[in-house]
């Protein structure tokens, strides 16, 4: 028996589809008929495809928008229709109005298709251009399309099928900043009264809330871990994007996923590294440097931060792939509009190693064995070092150098001038949703760590130091200061001790000096060379903590054996 086969449908064939869902209508041929012709026009615009082009034309995109408009504005005005995939074509019922009609189709695998055709559109389209703009507005057609969707499978769909619509909405949400929302929380009075809040919600739904009903619901019934999975990670997205770190960060920690991430599907490692970034920024906003800086360390250590999250290639990449791989790892790129600024992303990340570093650092400034929090810092701050001439920092990197040298002298001031000025303005602050709240805590940020790391430099120097002389030279009330040099004392990070009645910190003389430093390298330098020494000499005797080879290639105990070359009972008889 002949097998049909399938070519990509032509205009000709689609525009004939068209003309009998007309003559279906003239001949009152019932909506059972209608609806079989329409799932056969959306699926013939899928697969109509003349160049073999990589997305739907224009022309084409919209006809299929409208048509599963039209299909759903059919089953949702008559209800006794049941469209699904379960049913057989055999016992399909087009005609026969006395018994509810059933027409074999999934409305939501062609919602899912339409949705995975929008991507391509996007991912395909020039960024930078009015068209790419213009396709974005249709997003809103795909969104509505979406939910009504969601309003149909929530009557008559089974659990598998709502978790997949969910998910389809919720990856339309969770990337979005939720601005009315936002306002609303600024401008509602904390003792707000219940019609306010009532007025509030009538508005429209919350995000947040959206985003937690339908997470929820997936979290309870779904059965696939890939679908809970990136309903997880879009709700921890979500939950950083609006700055609420506590329940962005246990969502992470009671889900695990970090620890079984390597075993998932590109995609879904793509949408984790996403996360872990807009987790890390959210951090990074709240004063959280070090949480900020363990979130963002994986991914900017590797140097692949473009790549790592699905927004474009490395030239170096390119070259180890053949084409059919590029093909796959381009289809995987994430459109335009959800990129993460990576200017931004390196300058949260540098900043956050500056505050942490730079302390460290004149905390160790003696030890030999002191380790790097952030080798991508030490790398740029040596980058810094080999320039012949230094002029005024132009880059963003150039400007965390200066700052972080700066903030080696504890001058505060300039440091605060490198990191927060117009230019940085425009490229970095100026992009967060509180830019100036962010700034505010970045100053604060910039002299607490100034005045440790003045502490740490200058503490050999002082005998006793006025805690309003600090107070006045980093602009910082008393009681900060108060507490930062506690906290240093009781860590044993500064000998020192506090005066209370005269309100200065008193130096202890424990700390050995800088020649007393270079002693103590020495020592232990010298003290390593013997232990190679030894090693290297035992090998050459063969001998291996006591041991030493026979004739037969064995070790055995030697009692009497010395590292001189002697015997014990040669000595003890030239003893008597």
């Amino acid at each position: 028996m002949l097998q049909p086969v399938l070519y990509p449908f032509s205009a000709a064939q689609i525009e004939l589809l068209q003309l009998l869902v007309q003559i279906a209508s003239e001949n009152n041929l019932g909506e059972g008929v209608v609806i079989k012709i329409k799932f056969n026009i959306v699926a013939s615009l899928y697969d109509y495809n003349p160049n073999l082009a990589t997305y739907m034309k224009p022309e084409m995109w919209q006809k299929c928008l409208d048509c599963i408009n039209e299909l759903m504005d059919i089953l949702f005005a008559n209800p006794n229709i049941f469209v699904g995939e379960n049913i057989l074509e055999e016992s399909e019922n087009l005609h026969n109005v006395d018994q509810p009609l059933r027409v074999r189709g999934c409305i939501l695998t062609l919602v899912e298709r339409m949705d995975e055709e929008f991507t391509k559109i996007m991912q395909n389209t020039d960024p930078h251009s009015q068209e790419y703009v213009e396709h974005l507005k249709d997003e809103a057609q795909v969104c509505a399309i979406i939910e009504r969707v969601q309003r149909y499978l929530e009557e008559k769909g089974t659990t598998e099928e709502i978790c997949r619509v969910y998910l389809r909405r919720i990856l339309h949400t969770y990337y979005k900043f939720d601005y009315k929302a936002h306002q609303r929380q600024l401008t509602l009075p904390e003792g707000s009264s219940k019609s306010d809040q009532d007025q509030a919600e009538n508005e429209g739904e919350d995000s947040a809330l959206l985003m937690e009903r339908l997470c929820k619901y997936i979290y309870a019934k779904d059965r696939t871990d890939r679908i809970r999975t990136c309903a997880i990670l879009c709700h921890i997205y979500h939950h950083a994007l609006h700055s609420r770190w506590y329940q962005a960060r246990d969502l992470m920690l009671m889900s695990h996923l970090q620890d079984n991430i390597q075993h998932a599907d590109p995609p879904v490692q793509i949408l984790y590294n996403r996360t872990m970034v807009q987790l890390g920024i959210c951090a990074f906003r709240q004063g959280l440097t070090k949480d900020a800086h363990n979130a963002l360390l994986d991914i900017q250590s590797s140097g692949r931060a473009k790549e790592l999250l699905g927004q474009g290639l490395l030239l170096r990449s390119l070259q180890e792939r053949n084409q059919e791989q590029e093909k796959v790892e381009r289809r995987r790129q994430v459109p335009f509009h959800l990129h993460i600024n990576l200017e931004l992303l390196e300058c949260v990340y540098l900043v956050s190693a500056m505050l942490l570093e730079i302390p460290y650092m004149a905390a160790h400034e003696s030890d030999a064995r002191r380790r790097m929090i952030s080798k991508q810092f030490h790398h740029q701050l040596r980058v810094g070092e080999r320039q012949p001439l230094l002029g005024p920092p132009e880059s963003m990197r150039e400007h965390v150098v200066a700052a972080s040298k700066a903030m080696k002298m504890g001058d505060w001031k300039t440091c605060h001038s490198f990191i927060i000025n117009e230019k940085m303005n425009g490229k970095v602050w100026d992009l967060f949703p509180e830019a100036d709240k962010v700034r505010t805590m970045l100053v604060r940020k910039i002299q607490e760590e100034s005045l440790r790391t003045y502490l740490f430099t200058y503490s050999s120097v002082y005998d006793s130091i006025s805690m309003e002389t600090l107070s006045d030279m980093f602009e910082l009330d008393l009681p900060t200061v108060h507490s930062i040099i506690s906290k240093m004392i009781i860590n044993e990070e500064l000998m020192a001790s506090l005066d209370q009645p005269t309100q200065t910190v008193v130096m202890h003389r424990t700390e050995p000096t800088a020649q007393q430093n270079l002693a103590l390298q020495l020592a232990e330098k010298l003290g390593s060379l013997v232990e190679n020494n030894e090693r290297v000499f035992d090998h050459k005797q063969g001998t291996y903590g006591g041991y030493f080879r026979d004739q037969k290639d064995g070790y055995r105990k030697n009692e009497g054996y010395l590292r001189r070359g002697a015997y014990r009972q040669q000595q003890s008889q030239t003893a008597y």
